[in-house]
């Protein structure tokens, strides 16, 4: 049976809705690194089902549909290039690329393993900082949506903001 405080979209929200992750999408991809095969209305499909499969929060709330489509995206995006990476020489072990990305000025070229494995291990540092960030640069949300999105402060935000980018770019910059 539906849960009836569950906002079922209608076809302005989910037209709204798609628009708002596609733009995600190309933002994502424009930063990927080059030669990848995957574009963006179809990265957008995908992310935009499985969204409508959630069921854990609220579709009339912006910043969380938002925050979700981030996560999926994100999690579209690692799978791809795994896949990917298992495909090349040297297998899951594969690196690839280098990386080369200031988190500070959104530089061009991303290698989203590289940038999964920093965040998860700054998850394991401090998780609310790795939510600012992947809510920040993959699902583009502002400030004050992602302060609204972790019920905490705007400055917060912003600490939080401050110290995930310099903790990511020494951990980037290791590699």
């Amino acid at each position: 049976m539906d849960n009836p405080e569950v906002h079922q979209p209608n076809a302005d929200w989910d037209g709204e809705m798609y628009q708002i992750l596609y733009r995600i999408a190309q933002r994502d991809l424009a930063n990927e690194t080059p030669g990848h095969s995957l574009q963006p209305t179809l990265l957008v499909n995908d992310a935009y089902m499985r969204l409508l499969d959630q069921r854990n929060f609220c579709l009339s709330d912006r910043s969380q549909v938002l925050a979700a489509g981030a996560v999926i995206i994100r999690r579209i995006l690692v799978d791809y290039a795994r896949k990917r990476k298992a495909q090349k020489r040297g297998g899951m072990d594969g690196r690839g690329i280098a990386l080369h990305v200031s988190v500070a000025d959104d530089a061009n070229q991303i290698d989203i393993l590289e940038l999964n494995d920093a965040l998860e291990a700054l998850h394991s540092e401090s998780p609310r900082a790795a939510q600012v960030v992947e809510l920040k640069f993959f699902g583009g949300l502002c400030g004050d949506e992602i302060a609204q999105q972790l019920g905490i402060s705007l400055r917060t935000v912003n600490n939080d903001w401050r110290f995930a980018r310099a903790w990511l770019y020494r951990k980037l910059g290791q590699n």
